[in-house]
């Protein structure tokens, strides 16, 4: 409790904070530009289209892999398998004592 209490005295100066002007308070006459990141997209327009395509590819092909891997189906040459899929295998060969 005595560390809490500390910190909210801290916390709270009972005089203010003087100000100290570092930098001058005045505006530039210019700005940067690595903000701007905007670009024509019809620039890009077939990049865009063939990322879209690969992306929606990618999530149908995920989205069976794990509806596979759900139902335990082992899929040959499969070198990353879930643990439903590795303890089908598994019981496929039990050790013997």
């Amino acid at each position: 409790m005595r560390v809490a209490s500390a910190l909210w005295t801290r916390g709270n100066p009972k005089e203010p904070v003087p100000f100290q002007e570092l930098l001058p308070l005045k505006l530039r006459n210019s700005v940067s530009g690595k903000g701007d990141k905007t670009t024509e997209q019809s620039l890009c327009s077939k990049e865009i289209e063939s990322f879209q395509k690969c992306y929606k590819d990618h999530t149908v092909r995920k989205s069976l892999k794990e509806a596979q891997e759900a139902k335990g189906i082992l899929i040959p040459g499969e070198k990353k398998l879930s643990h439903k899929q590795l303890n089908k295998l598994l019981s496929m060969f039990p050790n013997i004592k």
